[in-house]
C-alpha cells in the first residue's frame, strides 16, 4: 500500500515511513493511495468471524505486506484483547462501549496497534524514535499505556494545564519509564501547534526521529474503524438503517468510520456530535469553514477548534460538499445540554453515560428527529469515572472506581511545565 501526502507536495510513502513519519515533509497528513471494498461474502458470514479475524480483514490491505501474515494477526489479536459490547438505550438507540482496554478510552485500540507496529519495525533497529503526541484528554494515557516500555521507543506527551480531568493527567503522568507529560501553558490546539511545528524544526529533526501517535498517524488513526465493524455485526439481524453518532474533537473516530464505509460496510450515515467546539456543524450550515480557538468544555476531549483529521475526511468525499451533507450530519450542544442528557439517559435506561456520550445521545436525537427509522449507535468513548466531578453532580449514584482507575489515582504526578515552543524545543534538544 503507498500513502500519499494530501497536501500533494511531497513523494509518496509505505505504510513503515508514513507510521515512522507521521506527517509527510510537506506537513500534509497521509492518506491511502486506494481503499478496496471487502468481498460481498466478507459480509454474508461477518456473524461467525470473531472480532480479531474482521479486524485482520480489514487492516491487512492497507499494511500490505510489510508486516508478515502471522505477526499481523498477533499485532491485531493483542490490540483487541478486551469486548465492545452494544448496549440497548431505548428502541432505536444503542451505545457501543470502547472504554473496556487498559485506560479505559477508546483511544486504547489505536495506540496499542500503533505500538506493536513501531516495536515490530524496531525489532533489529538501535536507533531510538521519539512519539510526540498533543491530548486534549484520553489520547495521552493511551499512548502512554500502549507504548509503555516499547523497546526503541521515547513518548513525549503534550496536554494543556487544568483542561484535562484529575484521571486523565493521572493516567499520562504517572507512569515513567519511557514515558516524559509536558504540561502546557495553553490550549490542545496550542499543543498541537507545538506537535506540528516540531516536525518542520531541523534543528530537531537534526538530532531526532520524530513521529506522532496522534490520529494524525495512519497506524493511530485506521484501526479505529474497527469500532464501526464490530457494532454492525452485533445489529446486523435488526435489518434497520445504521447510523452512527459519534462525540467528534479531532474527527479521528468519525474519518475511521467513513474508510470502513469505503471497505463495503452497510452504514448509512453519520452524525457529528459537536460541543461548543463546532467548526464542523457551522460549516455543514454555512458552506464556509473557519476554525476558531478552541473553548473549555465538560466534555473536554472534543475541545479541539481545528480539527486535523476534517482534511481526510474531505478527501474522502472527494472534496464535493454535497456528497459530504449527504453522509454527515452535525449537530452542536451546550455543556448545560449534555449535563441534562447525562440525566435523561439515566432517568430513562438506568444507563450512566459519560459527558462525550452525552453528546453522541444528544445528536443521536436531534437526527432521529426526522429520520425515525433509522437506529442510531452513540460511541461511548470514555468510562463515566474518568469524570466524576461531572457525572456524579448530575447522576443520583455513587460510582466505584474500576481497577484501572484505581491503579494510578493515587500516584504522584510527574511533569513538566512548558510555557511556550521555545520552552519546548530547549526541552526536546537536551534528549
Amino acid at each position: 500500500m503507498h500513502y500519499y501526502s494530501l497536501n500533494k507536495q511531497a513523494p509518496d510513502s509505505n505504510f513503515e515511513t508514513a507510521v515512522r513519519k507521521g506527517l509527510a515533509p510537506d506537513r500534509g497528513l497521509y492518506f491511502p493511495e486506494r481503499i478496496t471494498p471487502l468481498h460481498a461474502s466478507f459480509f454474508d458470514r461477518i456473524d461467525e468471524l470473531s472480532n480479531s479475524e474482521i479486524a485482520f480483514r480489514a487492516i491487512q490491505q492497507f499494511v500490505g505486506e510489510e508486516i508478515p501474515e502471522n505477526e499481523l494477526k498477533t499485532i491485531v489479536d493483542e490490540t483487541l484483547n478486551f469486548d465492545f459490547p452494544v448496549v440497548g438505550i431505548t428502541n432505536n438507540i444503542s451505545t457501543l462501549e470502547l472504554f473496556h482496554g487498559p485506560t479505559m478510552a477508546f483511544k486504547d485500540v489505536g495506540a496499542r496497534f500503533m505500538a506493536r507496529c513501531l516495536g515490530y519495525f524496531n525489532r533489529n533497529n538501535d536507533a531510538e524514535v521519539t512519539v510526540l503526541v498533543a491530548t486534549s484528554g484520553d489520547t495521552g494515557g493511551a499512548v502512554a499505556s500502549g507504548f509503555l516500555g516499547v523497546k526503541g521507543v521515547r513518548v513525549v506527551i503534550l496536554y494543556p494545564s487544568g483542561k484535562v480531568s484529575n484521571v486523565q493527567e493521572k493516567q499520562l503522568t504517572t507512569l515513567g519509564q519511557n514515558i516524559t507529560a509536558l504540561e502546557i501553558d495553553g490550549t490542545f490546539d496550542d499543543c498541537q501547534d507545538m506537535v506540528k511545528k516540531a516536525f518542520l524544526d531541523t534543528d530537531l529533526t537534526s538530532k531526532l526521529e520524530l513521529t506522532s501517535a496522534n490520529s494524525i498517524n495512519v497506524a493511530r488513526w485506521l484501526p479505529q474503524m474497527f469500532y464501526f465493524m464490530f457494532a454492525y455485526k452485533a445489529l446486523k439481524s435488526q435489518n434497520k438503517s445504521l447510523v452512527f453518532s459519534i462525540p467528534s474533537g479531532n474527527f479521528g473516530n468519525i474519518c475511521a468510520g467513513m474508510v470502513a464505509q469505503k471497505l463495503g460496510f452497510p452504514i448509512a450515515h453519520f452524525i457529528a456530535a459537536n460541543n461548543a467546539n463546532n467548526v464542523v456543524t457551522r460549516y455543514l450550515k454555512t458552506n464556509s469553514y473557519d476554525p476558531q480557538p478552541s473553548v473549555q468544555t465538560i466534555s473536554n476531549a472534543m475541545d479541539v477548534g481545528n480539527p486535523s483529521n476534517f482534511i481526510r475526511i474531505q478527501a474522502l468525499h472527494d472534496h464535493n460538499i454535497g456528497q459530504l451533507k449527504s453522509n454527515l450530519s452535525s449537530f452542536s450542544f451546550s455543556d448545560d445540554q449534555t449535563k441534562t442528557a447525562l440525566s435523561e439517559i439515566y432517568s430513562t435506561s438506568g444507563y450512566i453515560a459519560d459527558p462525550h456520550g452525552a453528546v453522541g445521545y444528544l445528536g443521536a436525537k436531534a437526527y432521529l428527529s426526522n429520520q425515525p427509522n433509522a437506529h442510531v449507535v452513540f460511541l461511548e468513548t470514555a468510562h463515566p469515572t474518568k469524570f466524576l466531578d461531572v457525572v456524579e453532580d448530575v447522576i443520583p449514584e455513587k460510582i466505584e472506581l474500576p481497577p484501572q482507575i484505581k491503579a494510578v489515582i493515587d500516584k504522584e504526578k510527574q511533569a513538566t511545565f512548558v510555557k511556550n515552543y521555545e520552552e519546548f524545543k530547549s526541552f526536546m534538544m537536551k534528549f
